[in-house]
């Protein structure tokens, strides 16, 4: 625990643009988390047929308001904060060798880069990959964005608008103070919602909050905005902290369903080396990658 919670520090130091969770393989938990045992479990294929996460995760079409997200949860407490909450999805559901990438672009001062050689092994090896997209990133990376979106091998996922943890009382992870209300949560997660509705033709399915922190009130207001929280079961890049061979290291850790978070947007991190040595790895092992609205049975 001492050692997570140094690497914590460490890493919300340098990434004050675009901090990350610490280290974890395995289950999501860290410095601050809390809430049930196995909360971000996705049910298993036992209980919802051999689907894939976007058949646990449907939501009625997003139709409440800012007013009506605050009349609801307005006056609402808190009972947890961390990378769990009720309805995160930080597994698959399958017990196949199957994984799920996924990348996030956090956008904002030392935040907006582009790891071109990343995405690049990624087409090249023809690897699925979820990219979660915050609206700052978007506005600096326009042409990018829509060779990216243009591409089946990707889906586009929701990484706030501001790259804000995600709370109704104002919690800080990593010195980066959280949306503070009810209203400020609905505003992180619609603002970008509504600019990749508008770009995709689509709304998107996932939600990643700035930091990967929650609270479980605002994972129930994420879910009334029709979109699912994607936590993680392994943290591949420390927030593009770590170094190619600790990339490689975590990466190659998978277990079957396991969720890994990384980062697309500091090209001079060890994220594209790291995951240019482990993929072919699990290939060769006869592991599978998905998106996570994929299938995966």
């Amino acid at each position: 625990m001492a050692r997570r919670r140094l690497l914590a520090a460490v890493t919300g130091g340098v990434l004050a643009g675009c901090a990350g969770p610490p280290r974890t393989t395995g289950a999501p938990g860290g410095p601050g988390a809390s809430g049930p045992s196995g909360a971000g479990a996705v049910p298993s294929p036992a209980d919802h047929g051999r689907a894939g996460v976007s058949a646990q995760a449907s939501h009625p079409p997003a139709t409440a308001t800012r007013a009506e997200v605050v009349a609801r949860y307005g006056t609402a407490t808190p009972t947890s904060w961390g990378f769990e909450a009720p309805g995160v999805v930080s597994r698959l559901p399958t017990a196949d060798r199957v994984v799920a990438l996924t990348f996030d672009a956090c956008g904002g001062p030392g935040g907006s880069g582009y790891d071109q050689a990343l995405v690049g092994f990624l087409q090249e090896r023809s690897v699925p990959a979820t990219l979660f997209l915050n609206s700052r990133w978007i506005d600096a990376n326009l042409a990018t964005f829509h060779q990216l979106a243009a591409d089946p091998l990707f889906e586009i996922a929701n990484h706030g608008t501001r790259h804000l943890p995600l709370s109704v009382s104002g919690r800080s992870a990593y010195g980066i103070p959280g949306t503070r209300d009810a209203g400020e949560v609905f505003d992180e997660v619609a603002g970008n919602r509504d600019k990749l509705t508008a770009l995709l033709g689509r709304p998107p399915r996932f939600f990643r909050p700035g930091t990967a922190y929650c609270d479980d009130v605002a994972a129930r207001i994420v879910a009334d905005l029709g979109e699912r929280i994607a936590g993680f079961t392994v943290n591949g890049d420390a927030g593009a902290t770590f170094s190619a061979a600790q990339v490689r290291q975590e990466v190659s850790a998978v277990r079957p369903g396991s969720i890994v978070i990384c980062h697309m947007n500091r090209p001079t991190g060890g994220t594209a080396a790291g995951i240019a040595a482990a993929v072919p790895q699990l290939l060769d092992a006869g592991h599978r990658f998905v998106r996570l609205s994929d299938p995966v049975g």
